[in-house]
């Protein structure tokens, strides 16, 4: 019994004789890894609470954030700090503000959305707050929603979900610490 070739273009290895496929070594590997499967968490997500995640052949993460299902934050240490600058709009206006705490920071302010997000500080808050200081309200950190501010949103926020951000953020801060 000859070898079959490998199906994929410029590929001269020869198929594994047991795969349903006609492929080499190296791209049934590649076949399985791209296997993904979206499936439940078997607990929210100790990172940011997601409980959707992603089933590969080399293991199980949170679909959100990437953290791996097993590995667990050391409890002893404090949470990473990941500085933010928000953007939360409230009726006609939106607030550009900075925390070190989401969480706590918008249960604190009166707003109907978190519209985007920035890594960033005090001095990125502080250079938004000039760019777009024709739209600003007296001295505070509140801006009418004008065609500038409203592109300047759109940039930044481009789609993406603020939460499923800070999540990613978190998690990367955690992974550089050493903890993934």
């Amino acid at each position: 019994m000859t070898a079959s070739a490998c199906l994929v273009p410029d590929c001269d290895d020869a198929a594994q004789p047991e795969a349903l496929v006609a492929l080499c070594a190296h791209h049934l590997a590649l076949a399985a890894e791209s296997a993904v499967v979206d499936d439940v968490l078997p607990h929210p997500c100790p990172v940011c609470a997601s409980r959707i995640g992603i089933r590969m052949p080399s293991g199980t993460v949170c679909a959100t954030c990437e953290w791996r299902v097993g590995e667990v934050p050391d409890a002893d240490l404090a949470p990473p700090r990941v500085d933010v600058v928000y953007a939360l709009r409230f009726e006609d206006r939106v607030k550009i503000g900075t925390t070190s705490n989401l969480r706590q920071r918008l249960g604190a302010i009166w707003h109907e959305e978190l519209v985007a997000l920035e890594r960033g500080d005090r001095s990125l808050e502080q250079r938004r707050h000039a760019e777009l200081s024709e739209a600003r309200i007296g001295r505070t950190e509140w801006f009418r929603i004008t065609d500038e501010v409203a592109a300047h949103l759109a940039a930044i926020g481009e789609g993406r979900d603020p939460w499923m951000q800070h999540a990613r953020w978190r998690s990367e801060a955690l992974a550089l610490r050493g903890l993934a």
